[in-house]
């Protein structure tokens, strides 16, 4: 299936996929997948999505497709599409569908779609809070209506995307983002239940390479108007400005915008 851009391509375990491979994932929400964008064939973190993807299926489905079989779909997906540039998402369901017992066979396959490349808005962002906490946040799983329907309603009130305040007052991740904050020495990362970001992931391993200090606290919104910056950030950037939370104003802060960066061009592209 391919789009009339040329680079927008389906692909189901290795091989074109037709509309009736489709049909059962048009309302399929038993899924997990990761993001991320490849340039020339080549990817940072690597290893962190693979990890996310081997993790979670252990978690939902009690198996795993081994790492080398997703490298290769992988990089017959990206030779099909052809760019130089692509966003790949690679998604693992189950043949046996959802709503039903655990399969007693290993019935995984991986959905891979390219597209092209993202690199996401420019910001700053305005965040509405609302009170909201993901199902089963540690895993990157498909079916969230909820993040789609908090993103259009602050653009409704006139703000740019949602920020989630968890039932014990903790601002944790926003709707397709991780969020950092700055206290103007260290980079301070939310205590909340928030999915780990590979983006995240990337910059807390490169930021310790580089000894610039790192913290973790627990983020109400009164701490808010104390930080000296914020930025959300996932695959498509190490970092996006944050203005205001809940009308809050933040200051900008581009040398904490430039370090993330920085951290995150440290991370080497590997080879898929």
């Amino acid at each position: 299936m391919i789009d009339l851009d040329g680079l927008t391509l389906a692909q189901i375990d290795g091989q074109p996929a037709t509309v009736a491979d489709l049909m059962p994932l048009a309302f399929a929400g038993f899924a997990h997948f990761t993001a991320m964008q490849v340039r020339n064939g080549r990817v940072r973190g690597l290893d962190l999505h693979l990890e996310r993807l081997r993790g979670a299926s252990l978690a939902l489905f009690d198996a795993h497709i081994p790492d080398d079989r997703v490298r290769s779909y992988l990089r017959g997906s990206i030779a099909a599409a052809g760019g130089e540039a692509l966003s790949v998402t690679a998604t693992v369901f189950t043949r046996g569908g959802e709503f039903t017992p655990a399969s007693e066979q290993n019935d995984l396959s991986l959905f891979i779609r390219t597209s092209p490349a993202s690199n996401g808005p420019e910001g700053p962002l305005r965040l509405a809070v609302v009170q909201h906490e993901r199902a089963l946040p540690a895993f990157k799983h498909t079916g969230e209506t909820a993040k789609t329907y908090y993103l259009r309603d602050a653009r409704k009130r006139g703000l740019d995307d949602a920020i989630f305040l968890d039932r014990n007052g903790r601002l944790g991740e926003a709707t397709i983002w991780n969020v950092a904050y700055w206290d103007g020495s260290a980079v301070v990362w939310p205590i909340a239940d928030v999915l780990t970001g590979v983006t995240m992931g990337i910059l807390k391993r490169q930021l310790t390479e580089l000894g610039e200090p790192q913290r973790e606290v627990a983020v109400t919104p009164d701490l808010v108007g104390g930080f000296a910056g914020a930025v959300v950030m996932n695959s498509w950037t190490p970092g996006v400005p944050i203005n205001s939370i809940a009308g809050t104003a933040i200051p900008a802060a581009p040398q904490f915008v430039e370090l993330l960066h920085t951290a995150y061009l440290r991370e080497p592209e590997v080879e898929i």
